[in-house]
């Protein structure tokens, strides 16, 4: 598997106040990977950083071996698509009109869209099970289909990588369970590389193969799940009392230890 998005020693702070702190990390083309750590370890930040749209303080980026700051604007979100834990909606967009704003890095300006901009606008929308949905107002749907929608607008930037944070946060069981389906379906089929930020890691361990995990802004552990889902490196990353058991398939479930009677 080639290298595909590379980080090497990137740091980041804000005000001063160190975020990021000499991370090391190479994902693979087609490769799925997933970030954990405690609220403030500096996860959304990371992925902001191999996004590139926030620029290292030291360290660089590389995306297919060259550096994200040689990008223009409009290469680079041809290439990475990223999917945020919130999107405003300053407007009352129907679910094309939305879709569509994925293809802005191929416009040359607002109405400018040709035939195949909106062919690969209804592609997407389709790929991700909105297109029935494609004259409804954004505000009428519910959070899953509109979690949906964001997705397709992310494919329909057609790009190599796609960058998720926390995809599932405001969703129910069934909506999160879509999302990632989805999001392996959309891994296994079309190559599409995958980083996501994840806070449930029973979930991570169940839907991506390689995890890594955040602790103050440092590269703690990567790995598989089933090698670094471990009961004291939980203990040391998240300070949490878990009990971390295997299923049939392998896949480590993590449980809150009770405490007291």
């Amino acid at each position: 598997m080639s290298a595909l998005l590379e980080a090497e020693r990137v740091s980041f702070a804000y005000a001063g106040r160190p975020a990021i702190r000499a991370v090391t990390l190479t994902v693979g083309e087609g490769e799925m990977l997933a970030i954990a750590g405690a609220n403030g370890s500096g996860k959304s930040t990371l992925l902001g950083l191999l996004s590139g749209l926030r620029r290292p303080s030291a360290g660089s980026v590389r995306l297919a071996g060259r550096n994200l700051r040689e990008y223009d604007r409009r290469a680079l979100a041809r290439a990475i698509a990223v999917v945020p834990q919130e999107t405003a909606i300053a407007f009352p967009y129907r679910v094309a009109e939305m879709v569509l704003i994925g293809r802005a890095p191929y416009l040359r300006g607002i109405g400018l869209e040709r035939a195949h901009d909106v062919a690969a606008a209804e592609r997407a929308m389709a790929r991700t099970g909105v297109l029935d949905l494609a004259d409804r107002p954004l505000a009428e749907l519910s959070g899953g289909e509109r979690q949906r929608v964001i997705v397709a607008r992310a494919l329909a930037q057609e790009p190599r990588v796609l960058l998720l944070d926390e995809p599932t946060t405001f969703l129910d069981l069934r909506h999160a369970i879509e999302i990632l389906d989805l999001v392996v379906d959309l891994n296994r089929h079309e190559r599409l590389t995958v980083v996501a930020v994840l806070h449930d890691l029973t979930v991570a361990a169940m839907y991506f193969p390689r995890l890594v995990f955040l602790r103050a802004g440092c590269l703690a552990v990567d790995g598989a799940p089933a090698e670094v889902i471990t009961e004291a490196t939980i203990r040391e990353v998240f300070d949490a009392d878990v009990e971390v058991r295997t299923d049939a398939d392998g896949v480590p479930t993590v449980r809150p230890r009770r405490r007291g009677g």
